[in-house]
């Protein structure tokens, strides 16, 4: 009965997601479609358009976002301070040590992590993953590109390169735009529509797409261990931060959800924009996300 229910939980919220992202992989291995083009254009276009629709449609209070902000910032600082500390007395050389952080501390919470959400608990959480899902994003081209660039640049051109992500121009017009409460032209909003729309379902064939693009490097066992920490120990890690927060309800199973995705495919983006440890951080994205369904299965139906 237990077995039933399982498996009926994953058909109706991770297999969708995943014939997605499988349709991608086939493509990249029959037509050999290479993942970067098309990682650029969602980084520098269809994730900006994203943020700000996802924000300028949200209609949760200033409070019940802040909630969530502070707490995805914090769980994002704990994972990457813990995977440092771990790895610091280890011998890697620092573009693999710097890769296996970010691997950690960056989940999926977009092209896998709100299309789950909104089908497993559906709209009302789906406004509080949002919210996650913004704050990752701000990390990750702020904290993570910074994380990065430290591999091969020093602090003082890491920041100026943030000038360059074009996420923090998305957040700022949007925070901007709803505090003085600027009208939306009707062409402009279907605009945004139209490619928020197409944005998701662009993230999880640039999945597969990444996904068949997979090398193995010498750090399995590290890389095993990585896998390790980002499917158990950041639930874990989510679920004790949540104590003092005292999240409930639908805000719970959002902010749950969202901490316990695999990896984000877009660290392999990062990785190789920055020449970091690509076939390492490759394969943490790649085993995270075939197994994710083992540990995301059974919280789905523990929260429902």
């Amino acid at each position: 009965m237990l077995f039933t229910a399982l498996l009926n939980t994953f058909a109706m919220n991770l297999l969708p997601i995943l014939l997605l992202s499988g349709a991608g992989f086939i493509l990249g291995k029959t037509l050999q479609v290479e993942p970067r083009p098309l990682g650029q254009v969602i980084f520098y276009l269809f994730s900006p358009i994203l943020v700000f629709n996802l924000l300028w449609n949200n209609r949760l209070s200033w409070r019940e976002a802040g909630g969530v902000v502070l707490y995805a910032l914090l769980l994002c600082l704990l994972l990457a301070s813990l995977m440092a500390l771990a790895l610091a007395r280890t011998k890697l050389p620092t573009p693999t040590r710097l890769g296996l952080i970010l691997s950690v501390a960056f989940a999926n919470t977009g092209n896998y992590g709100l299309p789950l959400v909104a089908f497993a608990f559906g709209k009302e959480a789906l406004a509080y993953a949002t919210i996650y899902f913004v704050t990752n994003s701000l990390m990750f081209n702020t904290f993570g590109v910074m994380v990065a660039s430290l591999g091969h640049l020093n602090v003082s051109q890491a920041i100026r390169n943030l000038l360059r992500v074009p996420t923090i121009y998305a957040l700022l017009a949007v925070v901007l735009a709803i505090h003085f409460r600027l009208p939306m032209p009707a062409p402009l909003q279907r605009a945004l529509d139209l490619g928020a729309s197409g944005a998701i379902p662009l993230m999880l064939v640039l999945l597969g797409l990444e996904l068949q693009k997979v090398s193995w490097s010498n750090h399995r066992r590290l890389i095993g261990s990585t896998v390790l920490v980002r499917l158990l120990g950041a639930p874990l890690l989510a679920f004790l931060l949540n104590l003092p927060f005292g999240f409930q309800g639908k805000a719970l199973q959002a902010i749950l959800i969202e901490s316990s995705m695999p990896t984000a495919i877009t660290t392999t983006v990062l990785a190789s924009e920055y020449r970091l440890d690509t076939p390492a951080v490759t394969a943490v994205v790649f085993l995270s996300t075939l197994l994710s369904p083992l540990t995301l299965t059974p919280l789905i139906f523990f929260l429902q």
